[in-house]
C-alpha cells in the first residue's frame, strides 16, 4: 500500500498528540473485592465451588500448579492463614501424591484477624479451644505423614514496617524448619528448646507472644491429635513443643524429621540416578 507524503505527515502529527488511550473497566463481577485488605481471607473462601468463587478458584488453581514435581521443585508447602478445610486437605493430598514435600496447614478459628472480622475485644478473636480444635481435626481423618499443623497463632515483630502483627503458626513452623536444616540438617527434629526456641530467633523473625497460653493438659490434648503446640514457659520462653505429622497410625513416619529425611533421600537418589544416566549419554550437567 502506498501513502502520500501528506497523509504520512498527518499520521506523524497524530501520533505526537495521541500517546495512548484509557479504557474504563466496568461491569466485572467475578474478581476479587478491591475493598478487602486480604481478598483471599477465609471469609471470602467460605464456598467450595470454584465456578462461583474467584478467590476459591484462584487458591485451588495455585495448588494445582504444585502438583507436577517436574515443573515446580519444593519440599515444603504452606498457605499461611488459609484454613478452608477443602483447600488445606487438597494441599496435603497434593504433597502426598508428589511424595516429596511436606504440607504445613493452619487450623480454622484459632484466631480471627481483622481482615476477616472486626472484634471489639481480643478474646472474641479466639473462636475455638485446644480441645475443640483437636476434636475437629481428628474428625477430618487426614492420616497423612505428608502434612503437619501447629497451634496457636503468634505475634511477631515486622521489622520492615516497625509494627507487631499476628501471624498463623505455619509462618514460624517454616522458619524453624529452615533454621534446623541450615544449622543441623533435615533429619533433626525442628522442635524443642534447642532448635524450636522462638525467642532465640530460630523462626527467622522476632516472636513476641502466643494468642493463647497453653496449659500442660492443653498441650497433651493437642499432641494426642497430632497438633504441635507452641508453648510459653516462664524461663525458656516460646517453644515449638512438638514435631508430629498428621499420620494417625503410630510409626516412625508420624515424626516430621523422619518424613523430611525420606524426602531428602528420595530427591538425592533421583539426582544421582539422573546424573549417572546423563553421564552415560555423554551429557555434562
Amino acid at each position: 500500500m502506498a501513502a502520500s507524503s501528506g497523509s504520512m505527515e498527518d499520521l506523524r502529527v497524530l501520533t505526537e498528540i495521541v500517546k495512548g488511550f484509557h479504557a474504563p473497566l466496568v461491569g466485572g463481577s467475578d474478581g476479587t473485592n478491591i475493598r478487602e485488605a486480604n481478598p483471599f481471607n477465609n471469609d471470602q473462601l467460605k464456598t467450595n465451588d470454584a465456578s462461583t468463587s474467584y478467590a476459591y478458584a484462584s487458591v485451588d488453581r495455585a495448588i494445582e500448579l504444585l502438583r507436577d514435581p517436574d515443573l515446580i521443585e519444593h519440599n515444603l508447602a504452606a498457605m499461611p492463614g488459609i484454613t478452608n478445610e477443602s483447600l488445606t486437605t487438597k494441599l496435603i493430598r497434593t504433597c502426598e501424591d508428589r511424595s516429596d514435600s511436606l504440607a504445613i496447614i493452619d487450623l480454622p478459628d484459632v484466631y480471627v484477624p481483622s481482615s476477616e472480622q472486626r472484634c471489639d475485644t481480643f478474646a472474641k478473636k479466639i473462636k475455638t479451644t485446644p480441645r475443640q480444635a483437636a476434636q475437629k481435626l481428628v474428625n477430618r481423618q487426614l492420616n497423612s505423614s505428608y502434612g503437619a499443623t501447629y497451634y496457636p497463632w503468634v505475634k511477631i515483630r515486622d521489622e520492615q514496617s516497625s509494627r507487631d502483627v499476628w501471624v498463623p503458626p505455619s509462618v514460624v513452623a517454616l522458619g524453624v524448619m529452615a533454621f534446623t536444616e541450615e544449622r543441623d540438617d533435615v533429619w533433626f527434629a525442628p522442635a524443642g528448646f534447642n532448635r524450636g526456641g522462638l525467642n532465640a530467633g530460630n523462626a527467622g523473625v522476632p516472636v513476641l507472644q502466643v494468642s493463647e497460653q497453653l496449659l500442660s493438659k492443653d498441650r497433651d490434648t493437642l499432641y494426642e491429635a497430632n497438633i504441635n503446640p507452641i508453648a510459653s514457659f516462664v524461663s525458656e520462653g516460646l517453644v515449638v513443643f512438638g514435631q508430629k505429622t498428621l499420620q494417625s497410625t503410630q510409626s516412625a513416619l508420624d515424626r516430621i524429621n523422619v518424613r523430611r529425611l525420606l524426602i531428602f533421600v528420595k530427591k538425592f537418589v533421583q539426582v544421582c540416578f539422573l546424573s549417572r544416566m546423563f553421564k552415560r549419554l555423554g551429557i555434562t550437567l
